[in-house]
């Protein structure tokens, strides 16, 4: 029944945007130089040298690592017969290499890396086979993440902190932390009711709780930046510790870590955490649909001040969002009543990012404009901060997360 189900909502969802691809098909912008926009992006990724760990590139370094292993998976996934796709599968392992030197002592990944550093985690794990020596380190590096975890700094009430800021959580972190967590009590554990499978799912359920119950707004559905639990910094609520404003790529992170562990999870009524899941996901995606942008199609940089003067359509929390809730229409995890409209609504943000950030370079490759630098918490956290960050031409932060969204386009696409 529930394969049944799934097959039923995937269709809903491709009528729902066939108009989309129809109109994109009619204009052209479904036929380029590569015949898929994944593909272009995935090439003009490579050519930049981006996703590759080296030590020089800031706290985001082993998240832009992390992100490109994501899209270059999901792409050799998606396209496993495709000429390209052994260079793409040879980058994804260079990729993994790089930040294996960078993760292999756990001490220093929980006291020294923003939990982002855990984003590599799966990479690691899925390249690893005990039958081939020369990827044994990516299993020792996935292991010492794995232990990272567990030595990683917490709250008064158990929250990880995100980085080294007392007391902090944000949501930024769950998409590194959920599915790593979670596919490694499965990868290392003979069932999830192993003791030691059971306790890293509740913890990873409890993190996903704690945010959710500190910085939900219950009028919007929308989840705000993070949290202070002590409840002292500048910007903390004085009775949730929540931040004042939802940013959109946290946000997104949050999304697709729901959506990313989900697919993980095995689809059985005794998997509480799978209804756990469910429930945060159903009720965020119906409030992404409520959040976007009537005009382009996009989410605002600061998504509680839609329309305000200085805020704009972020590129990068735009293409979270349209992968998310093409992904969760996908495979089953939205109503069938709530499935077409969410593919619709993530179809159409694909197609507003194509015409106005993705750029088509003389040299072949493409670009990827309206990226927002990284925000941080340590900062005033005012809406006058999110909105004067700058904007990164050709991040890997916006671009891979493009990947993402393309190739659950071409999915339903070719459905």
């Amino acid at each position: 029944m529930a394969q049944m189900r799934m097959g039923i909502q995937s269709c809903l969802a491709a009528a729902a945007i066939a108009l989309v691809i129809f109109v994109n098909h009619a204009i052209g912008a479904a036929v380029t130089v590569q015949s898929k926009y994944s593909t272009w992006m995935a090439s003009s990724i490579m050519s930049r040298n981006q996703g590759i760990m080296t030590g020089k590139g800031g706290s985001s370094e082993l998240l832009q690592a992390g992100i490109t292993q994501k899209a270059f998976s999901a792409l050799t996934a998606q396209y496993p017969g495709d000429t390209e796709t052994p260079g793409f599968r040879k980058y994804l392992q260079d990729s993994a290499a790089s930040v294996v030197p960078f993760t292999l002592n756990a001490t220093y990944n929980a006291l020294s890396y923003p939990m982002d550093r855990l984003s590599n985690g799966n990479a690691l794990l899925n390249l690893y086979s005990p039958a081939d020596n020369k990827t044994a380190s990516f299993r020792a590096a996935a292991d010492a993440l794995r232990r990272s975890i567990d030595l990683n700094r917490r709250n008064p009430e158990g929250g990880l902190w995100y980085f080294t800021y007392p007391q902090w959580s944000y949501l930024d972190g769950m998409y590194s932390l959920a599915p790593f967590y979670t596919q490694y009590a499965i990868a290392t554990t003979p069932s999830l009711s192993d003791e030691k499978a059971t306790s890293a799912l509740d913890d990873m359920s409890y993190q996903l709780d704690l945010l959710w119950n500190r910085t939900r707004n219950d009028t919007t559905g929308l989840l705000v930046h993070g949290y202070d639990a002590s409840k002292t910094a500048s910007w903390a609520d004085a009775v949730t510790g929540a931040s004042p404003h939802v940013w959109g790529r946290s946000l997104g992170w949050y999304a697709m870590a729901l959506v990313d562990t989900l697919e993980l999870l095995p689809e059985s009524s005794a998997c509480e955490y799978r209804d756990r899941l469910l429930e945060k996901w159903r009720s965020l995606a119906a409030a992404l649909v409520q959040a976007v942008d009537g005009s382009t199609r996009g989410w605002w940089q600061v998504m509680d001040e839609p329309g305000r003067e200085g805020n704009y359509i972020e590129s990068s929390g735009t293409a979270m969002f349209a992968y998310s809730l093409l992904k969760g229409s996908r495979l089953g995890f939205l109503s069938a009543a709530a499935a077409p409209t969410a593919s619709l609504v993530g179809a159409q943000a694909h197609e507003y990012l194509t015409d106005a950030f993705v750029d088509r370079n003389t040299n072949g490759t493409l670009g990827y404009n309206g990226t927002v630098a990284v925000c941080s918490l340590n900062s005033t956290a005012t809406y006058e901060y999110y909105v004067g960050q700058p904007i990164n031409y050709n991040s890997v932060l916006g671009s891979a997360a493009y990947i993402l969204a393309s190739l659950e386009v071409e999915r339903l696409g070719h459905a």
